[in-house]
């Protein structure tokens, strides 16, 4: 699963990147609040939203430095 996601995040602009890891900041926050208050019934979201966001900010580092070529 997490190689569509990482096809489906190579495919944005660094744009769209930027808002992906906005929303995916925001969804992680909401989650935790959910969980701190209870409300949160799949725990495991929050690992998934974790390394998706991880997932989209690796991606914007590695557009932003020059790549390295052998």
């Amino acid at each position: 699963m997490s190689n569509k996601i990482i096809k489906q995040l190579k495919n944005l602009s660094k744009d769209e990147l930027v808002t992906k890891v906005r929303e995916l900041e925001a969804g992680l926050f909401q989650a935790r609040m959910k969980k701190v208050t209870g409300q949160l019934e799949n725990t495991a979201s929050l690992w998934k939203m974790r390394k998706e966001l991880a997932r989209a900010k690796t991606l914007i580092s590695q557009a932003a430095s020059p790549s390295k070529t052998a």
